[in-house]
């Protein structure tokens, strides 16, 4: 069977929120946006979806070479992949910004209408305001990949 990154890192010691490296290769590299403590807290499934959409949206302004942000199945951040390595630094900032860009958001979430959303009633946009204030309270920092034992 395959070995699969994620399931390579351990959950317990690992302090959110923050930005880590998790797998580079192929010209792309893949980071971890954790948002929410693991095994501790989880982003609702509506707030989640709002923070995808604006996620999406925005970093593209702050960040070179996305190709592809998703949401974690846990519910507690998004894998991002980009062209190259900007560095951990540069994808700090990146997600600062966009958080920052989220509070700021008004009027309609992006793609959320029936033409361009596979589910675009499962929204919530003070939710994922919250959450945006949440972190950038806790302040972001990067994490180290930390093995399972």
């Amino acid at each position: 069977m395959a070995k699969v990154e994620s399931f390579e890192l351990d959950h317990t010691r690992v302090r959110a929120p923050y930005v880590r490296r998790a797998a580079v290769g192929e010209g792309l590299t893949k980071w971890d946006l954790r948002l929410a403590q693991p095994n501790k807290a989880a982003i609702p499934t509506a707030a989640m979806h709002t923070l995808e959409h604006l996620f999406a949206t925005y970093l593209r302004d702050h960040l070179e070479g996305v190709f592809d942000l998703s949401p974690m199945g846990c519910r507690t951040g998004f894998y991002l992949t980009v062209a190259g390595d900007p560095g951990e630094e540069a994808v700090l900032r990146a997600f600062e910004a966009t958080l920052r860009d989220v509070l700021a958001h008004r009027g309609e979430v992006p793609g959320a209408s029936p033409l361009s959303c596979g589910n675009y009633r499962d929204h919530d946009l003070e939710g994922a305001k919250a959450w945006a204030e949440r972190v950038l309270n806790e302040g972001l920092r990067v994490q180290e990949t930390i093995p399972v034992p």
